[in-house]
């Protein structure tokens, strides 16, 4: 009999809202047969054992570390708030939402991310409708999470299979080391910027996304990885931007090359405009 997968549900936050949403979503946890809760408390002291402190801007590595510290699969992570808003087509009303990052302790990677929102003339009336929509959600993340395992074990198969025949793509060098003497790297046609997300700028989100980007003799994008996760939509930003990129392929002694190489984007908020 396959073990149940141990999925670990961190603070999102220090207010009273973000400690209810994290409560209801460990609650809910509790009640599916599929699934089992690892204990709170010991979730958030082996988190902050590792110095652990919310950040939703992970490497693969920095993950995957955190999810072996807290001996989990999965871990859920992320931030709820209510806030006061104030619009001049409207009265003042209150908005609360929890943007959740459903993350990998195997792999590391962001597997689901949602932000769940609600808004209301009052800050109890906005809980309320929040409390509901997670309610109505938590069937579609407890799939997220079935899939993921499902996908994870499906992707190990795959390895062992064809372990000894994949190809091995070269790695850019670094610049000052001798490998880079004979290289040149890729470069872009036409540099591309990704879009700030809507749902990033609700939130004021500040971000980096690193992707692994693997080009071949043609100069094509032939994958793309990300090692450095921020959701908000910023992670499928940055990957369709680079798709739409065309480069100038790599070289190795005068000839073109597949190569792999990192790409970083960083996302800070607009500044906004006054008078």
């Amino acid at each position: 009999m396959q073990r149940l997968a141990r999925v670990a549900v961190l603070d999102l936050g220090v207010t009273e809202m973000a400690q209810r949403v994290a409560d209801e979503l460990a609650f809910s946890l509790t009640k599916t047969d599929s699934l089992s809760l690892v204990n709170r408390a010991q979730a958030r002291a082996a988190a902050r054992g590792v110095g652990y402190t919310g950040s939703l801007n992970l490497t693969l590595a920095e993950a995957r570390d955190l999810g072996a510290a807290i001996g989990c699969d999965f871990f859920i992570t992320g931030e709820a708030q209510t806030l006061r808003r104030t619009s001049s087509a409207r009265p003042v009303y209150f908005e609360s939402y929890a943007s959740l990052f459903f993350v990998s302790a195997r792999t590391g990677k962001l597997i689901l991310w949602d932000q769940p929102d609600a808004e209301a003339a009052t800050p109890e009336e906005a809980e309320r409708i929040l409390s509901e929509q997670l309610r109505a959600r938590f069937d579609r993340y407890v799939e997220a999470l079935h899939k993921a395992q499902r996908d994870e074990r499906q992707e190990k198969l795959a390895a062992l299979e064809r372990d000894g025949d994949a190809i091995i793509i070269e790695e850019a060098p670094e610049e000052d080391s001798p490998a880079a003497a004979s290289f040149r790297p890729p470069h872009p046609f036409r540099r591309l910027r990704p879009a700030y997300t809507a749902a990033a700028a609700r939130v004021e989100a500040e971000a980096t996304v690193d992707v692994l980007v693997e080009i071949d003799a043609e100069g094509e994008v032939q994958n793309i990885e990300v090692i450095r996760w921020a959701g908000y939509g910023l992670n499928e930003s940055v990957a369709e931007t680079v798709r739409r990129m065309h480069f100038r392929p790599a070289m190795r002694d005068g000839a073109p090359v597949p190569v792999r190489f990192l790409l970083r984007y960083n996302f800070r908020r607009p500044v906004k405009q006054t008078g």
